[in-house]
């Protein structure tokens, strides 16, 4: 499957889409007070649809979970030579919209009974990368304040299962109701 560039995950469809929607709508009720038809019908045609599909996909979008902290030169190279294709695929896939999604890794959570119900989620806050004992990490940070720390820990070596091939997983509380899940590369040797 091929991986977007950077610019196109980090760009809100919704917004493209209200842009385009209202630019058409706006071009069509200029057109239909200065008497071009076919403009006008053009305009609203298309323009009140793209703008309808704008609003409904700003209602349903999932911002991209953020880098709280920039990548230092060493850990992107880390990352280059030691990342596996979950470490990558977790990466990308919270750091872009989405759509129609209440939660970045709702799928992962409930999988692995860290998402006992709507209201006690964790919410992924953003993510970082960084370099531990040597080796790549993507470190995910949770805004957990209902699922304790006990709860993540019991659950590290399904992380380390579901995530896994080649990593470990380390939980940790950085600060009450805050969980950060680091996922470590194991590099082969």
């Amino acid at each position: 499957m091929p991986v977007l560039p950077a610019f196109l995950r980090q760009t809100s469809l919704a917004a493209i889409a209200l842009v385009v929607g209202l630019s058409l709508t706006i071009i069509g009720f200029g057109a239909y007070f200065s008497g071009n038809a076919t403009l006008n019908l053009a305009g609203f045609f298309y323009g009140i649809p793209v703008l309808l599909i704008g609003l409904a996909l700003k209602s349903a979008e999932l911002k991209p979970a953020p880098f709280t902290q920039p990548t230092p030169a060493e850990v992107l190279a880390l990352r280059e030579t030691q990342a596996t294709d979950t470490q990558n695929q977790v990466r990308i896939d919270v750091n872009r919209y989405r759509y129609a999604e209440r939660a970045h890794l709702l799928e992962a959570l409930e999988f692995l009974k860290l998402s006992p119900n709507d209201k006690a989620r964790p919410i992924l806050d953003g993510i970082r990368e960084e370099a531990i004992d040597g080796a790549y990490a993507l470190i995910l940070e949770f805004d957990s304040p209902l699922l304790p720390l006990a709860a993540w820990q019991e659950k590290r070596q399904d992380m380390e299962a579901f995530f896994g091939p080649g990593v470990r997983v380390q939980v940790q509380e950085p600060e009450e109701g805050f969980i950060d899940v680091a996922i470590i590369a194991q590099p082969k040797g």
